[in-house]
Formats: structure tokens, sequence, C-alpha cells
């Protein structure tokens, strides 16, 4: 019998960050199989401590966003902790850093000095900003969202920009890192050499954010006519739940009319005869005022009303039934409540279950990656500095007596 391998064994990755763009990036790598150590300050990452459920003990932001790693700590503003962390840089595949603009340089380790050390390396690092007037704004998931395109565009046309709960400043541009990290690990198979990998949290929005950028363009030829807008500007406007694409979709209430009590619903052009019928309306189906997408397309806003009047006498669950049987694209409004209790999401492993040494048992998000030779099996996130002996004496080589001496004059 063999050991089944996963995809990045035998990667070793130096993970220097905090927060949750860059451990998101570096969780994902840990879950395809990368030996991901997580190098902290001897007074760990900051989220350890924050939003903290339980006493004492790490926070979920911290373990939900750090499973399958190993934990080291160093204080890399002294002389031994940079002799260390050479050390470290010299025996990794990969280095990926999330500090703010030239703090990893004013370390002593430039880029070009990372490269003596050790050209094969990639060296990943995640900022709020490209180069220009912005690079040193601090960056935040919702500052991001707010420069990428997202918030202008999310929302009521007669209310405020808002922000998206999905964490597409953060995590968003952690998939986006991940992505340049793995090309440039397979680019090193052919070249020898690692490089530089830097991905801004407002370009990663910008990138989710395309389909916006093309109404922009689409604009200058007038109206558009997908959205349920009336008026339009130079600008695209907030089209609230409108899926601004080809086909014309709005959440639609359902009994008994709670907060999460909505089906989103897409009319396609094949789907408007059962729909009619399904909402009691069937002599709309050859009526040419709604028998085809152009006569529907000036009144979206009255279409949805009327599919609203009948959905909102059933609960959504068999609103959803129903469509489904005539293959009309739809979803419910899933709660955080029903995703975390949802059996299939539990059965994809999606939403899992994972003992914690301190705080017991945690639930999380599995890996959205599923690889057929590379399972991912979800551990804990590491307690800090958990695996220092384990690194420090057993890999590099350090005497215990050292050891001790580093953890005594706070290096470690």
């Amino acid at each position: 019998m063999t050991t089944q391998t996963k995809a990045l064994d035998g990667v070793r990755v130096l993970d220097m960050t905090h927060v949750q763009s860059g451990p998101s990036a570096t969780q994902l790598l840990a879950w395809l199989g990368a030996d991901v150590v997580k190098l902290e300050a001897p007074t760990g990452d900051i989220t350890r401590k924050q939003l903290r459920d339980l006493p004492d003990v790490d926070s979920l932001y911290f373990t939900m966003l750090n499973c399958n790693k190993r934990s080291i700590t160093l204080n890399t503003k002294t002389e031994r902790g940079k002799e260390i962390l050479t050390e470290l840089i010299r025996r990794s595949d990969v280095m990926v850093e999330n500090f703010g603009p030239g703090a990893v340089d004013r370390m002593g380790f430039t880029w070009e000095k990372i490269q003596e050390i050790n050209p094969r390396i990639v060296y990943a690092s995640i900022k709020g900003f490209g180069d220009g007037p912005y690079t040193n704004f601090k960056a935040y998931e919702v500052v991001a969202q707010a420069m990428g395109g997202s918030m202008s565009t999310t929302g009521f046309e007669d209310g405020p920009p808002l922000a998206t709960g999905a964490q597409i400043g953060d995590s968003g541009t952690g998939i986006h890192a991940v992505a340049g990290i793995l090309a440039a690990l397979f680019q090193r198979e052919s070249t020898g050499r690692g490089q530089r990998v830097n991905v801004a949290m407002q370009h990663a929005v910008l990138n989710l954010c395309r389909v916006k950028l093309r109404d922009q363009q689409r604009l200058a030829h007038g109206p558009l006519a997908e959205y349920p807008n009336e008026d339009f500007g130079d600008e695209v406007p907030r089209s609230g739940n409108a899926s601004g694409g080809g086909q014309p979709g709005w959440a639609v209430k359902c009994a008994p009319g709670g907060p999460n009590d909505y089906v989103y619903v897409i009319v396609q052009p094949v789907g408007w005869k059962p729909i009619s019928e399904l909402i009691g309306r069937p002599e709309l189906a050859d009526d040419p005022e709604w028998a085809t997408p152009e006569a529907r397309l000036p009144k979206l806003n009255k279409m949805f009303q009327l599919i609203e009047e009948w959905s909102a006498t059933l609960p959504k669950w068999e609103v959803l039934e129903k469509l489904n049987a005539h293959n009309i694209p739809c979803g419910p409004i899933l709660s955080t409540k029903e995703i975390i209790e949802d059996d299939s999401l539990v059965a994809n492993e999606m939403v899992v279950k994972v003992p914690h040494p301190e705080r017991g048992e945690f639930t999380t998000v599995g890996s959205p990656l599923k690889l057929s030779d590379s399972p991912v099996d979800v551990k804990s996130s590491p307690l800090l500095g958990e695996h220092n002996e384990e690194i420090y004496v057993g890999e590099l080589g350090l005497g215990d007596e050292e050891v001790r001496l580093l953890k005594s004059t706070g290096v470690i």
C-alpha cells in the first residue's frame, strides 16, 4: 500500500501573514498539502485575541483561517531573529507576507536580499493597492470593496452604497494570491528560478467586478435594458438584486415573511410559460405585451411583482420545489444558520467540525477545491509557538539550551 500524497507535498511555505487576506491564501496552500509554517511575533497573530467567544482561547477568527498549519514564534527585529529568519527563507519554497508597504524591506529583507538567500523562492506579497497615489493607504476589507468597484454598484438605487458580506477584499485577494503562487511554482520547474508575486486587494476586487466595467462601457450606447432602473446617468447605477446579466433575476418574498424568506428567481425565455402557469396567469404566456424577453424588459419590476404575489403565499422551500420542477433557475436565500446546518454542505465537507486542544470542537468552512488525488483533511489551527521545538531543534538543529535562551531573551 502507498500513502496518498497531496498536490503540494514537499512544498514548504513560510507564512508571515496575519489577519485574513494572507492567512486565507496560506490555508488553501496547506489544504493542498504544503507544509505551511506560520511565523508569528511572540505575541501572536492579532486575530488570536480578536472577537473572542470564549475567554483565553484562540478566537474563531484565527482558528477558521489557520487550519493545517504549524506555528513558530520569532522576533525578527533582533539580530538572532534575523539570522534564524534567513535560515527559514533558505529552507522554504514560498514566502508569503501581507505587512504594510516596505515593512519586510525595513527588516533588511529586500527582494534582492531574499533572492541571494534562496534564488528558487517564490516571494508573494499582498498589499492594499498597487504602485501610485494609493500605495500607502491603509487597506481593510471594506476599503478594498469601496475602491475596487463593489460598493458603488451594490445596494438599491435610492440608498447608499453597501458592502457585501462576502469577504471579496480579504479572502478574495487570498485566492488570487494562491493562483499567482501556483503559477510561479509551475514556472520554476522550467526556469529553476523563483519570482515575485504581487497582489493588491483593490485589484482583486476590481477583477471580481469586471461585469460592472463592462456595463460602464455599454452605457455609452444608451440605458441598460437589463437593469430595472428608470434613470441612467454616466455611471453604472446600483440596481438592487437585479442579476445584471443576460437573464433577469430578482429575490422574491416568500411566507411567512422573515428576513431570509426569499427565493432568487431567474426568468429565462423558456421559463416564462411555466412561470405564468405557476403564478395563475397562464394568459401572459401568449400575451404580446409579456410573451417575449423584449416585451418584458421594460417592466421587470412589474414582472417580479406578479411572481412575488404568488411566492409570498408559500414557504421558500415549496417555492423552490415548484420552480425546480420546471427547471427554472432559482435558489433560496440561505441564512448563516441554515448554511451551518445544511446536510448537503456537511456531506460535501464544506461545513466541517474540527477538534481544538483548548476550545474543544469548532465548525469551519472546508476546502472548496476538490482534487480527486489530493483530498483535504481539515486539521486544527496551531497553538501559538506550538511547533517551536519541532522546527528549531528538529529541523534547524538548534540546541535545547539555545532554544531556552532564545525564549528567555524574547527572540522566540
